[in-house]
């Protein structure tokens, strides 16, 4: 019992020890450091559990102990050393391991022997994956997107809680057919199905030009679940073909494919005849509104619902590059609305009316 609460003893003051030397080098690059300083204390963990069969007590302990003689530093609480336990065993057999400080080549200051995405991102935006993903291929795909789109971590919360993974590229479309391999690859990126409108409640029977005018006054939300590389031009916006003017629902350049993107919103079932329309606008934008140095426009139709059979076919012969999702949103049911005040009970409650 001696023995194990000197080893005990000897542990803790070796994390303060590599906590103090991690502080020290912090200056050179924080994220980095404290990262690789995590693992290492979720490494030690592990392997201080598995050789003395300790139980989760002791990362209580560890937490009060840790604080002793270091009351200055944060972020060695309960919740976050089972944080960085977490961390280590999660990535520990996969490729995107960290290599301990003990087994670093001596470079110049600063440079890993390894680089890792893992050091790509604050250790806030970490713990929102470990307790979001269950796969190794779900965090990853999480942690380019962070690094390549700067998502903040109330951004990135957002799009784990929407499921993005499952999300994105799942849209129905013929961009291998229509598009160069690199921008097909990049659009069918872009797009997912579903979308997901949460931020809107709206009545069941909504109009579509009722949903589009929702989605633009709320243009921040909107453009976030479109995804980055999104700039809105306009919404009902007008073309004249012949001697008739039409009106496209919501028109889009995208910054990095560089073209338009016109979509259209149906608020019933998918029809084959909505392809045609599309093809009709995509056809008209490339030759009013595209230049030179534009790709080809990119049409995505959103429905509430679509059968996946009736996409496949209907997008057969088409020679415009041209995606179908569906979109969804929180509908105000009956129930809901039963319980709203009037405008006459709001009145009353603001102003005193009687």
């Amino acid at each position: 019992m001696l023995h194990e609460i000197e080893s005990y003893s000897i542990w803790i003051k070796q994390l303060k020890d590599k906590i103090q030397r991690a502080q020290l080098r912090a200056s050179f690059s924080v994220n980095t450091q404290l990262i690789l300083l995590y693992w290492e204390i979720g490494e030690s963990i592990v392997q201080k559990q598995i050789e003395n069969q300790w139980g989760s007590k002791i990362v209580e302990k560890m937490a009060k102990d840790l604080k002793m003689g270091m009351s200055e530093t944060n972020g060695f609480s309960r919740s976050n050393l089972f944080a960085m336990r977490k961390f280590y065993l999660f990535y520990k057999d996969s490729h995107l391991a960290l290599i301990s400080e003990n087994e670093l080549v001596q470079q110049a200051v600063g440079q890993l022997r390894k680089e890792s995405v893992l050091y790509g991102i604050p250790w806030g935006h970490h713990v929102l994956i470990l307790n979001k993903c269950v796969t190794i291929e779900q965090a990853e795909f999480y942690l380019a997107q962070t690094i390549k789109s700067n998502w903040s971590r109330n951004i990135l919360s957002i799009q784990l809680t929407s499921n993005l993974f499952d999300r994105q590229g799942k849209s129905q479309n013929n961009f291998k057919l229509t598009l160069p391999k690199n921008q097909s690859d990049l659009a069918n990126e872009t797009l997912k199905d579903p979308y997901k409108f949460d931020f809107l409640t709206l009545e069941q029977n909504i109009q579509e030009l009722e949903l589009e005018k929702n989605l633009t006054e709320n243009i921040t939300k909107f453009l976030l679940e479109l995804g980055k590389g999104f700039a809105f031009v306009g919404r009902q916006y007008p073309i004249i073909v012949g001697k008739k003017e039409r009106k496209i629902d919501l028109l889009f350049y995208h910054t990095r494919m560089h073209c338009y993107v016109v979509v259209d919103l149906k608020m019933g079932a998918f029809e084959p005849e909505f392809v045609g329309k599309m093809n009709f606008y995509l056809s008209a934008i490339d030759d009013l509104l595209k230049m030179d140095e534009d790709k080809p426009s990119i049409g995505i139709i959103l429905c509430k619902s679509k059968d996946s059979i009736d996409v496949e076919y209907s997008l057969r012969g088409i020679n415009k590059p041209l995606g179908i999702s569906e979109f969804t949103y929180n509908e105000l049911t009956e129930k809901l609305k039963e319980n709203m005040p009037t405008i006459s009970e709001l009145e009353n409650e603001l102003f005193g009316k009687k």
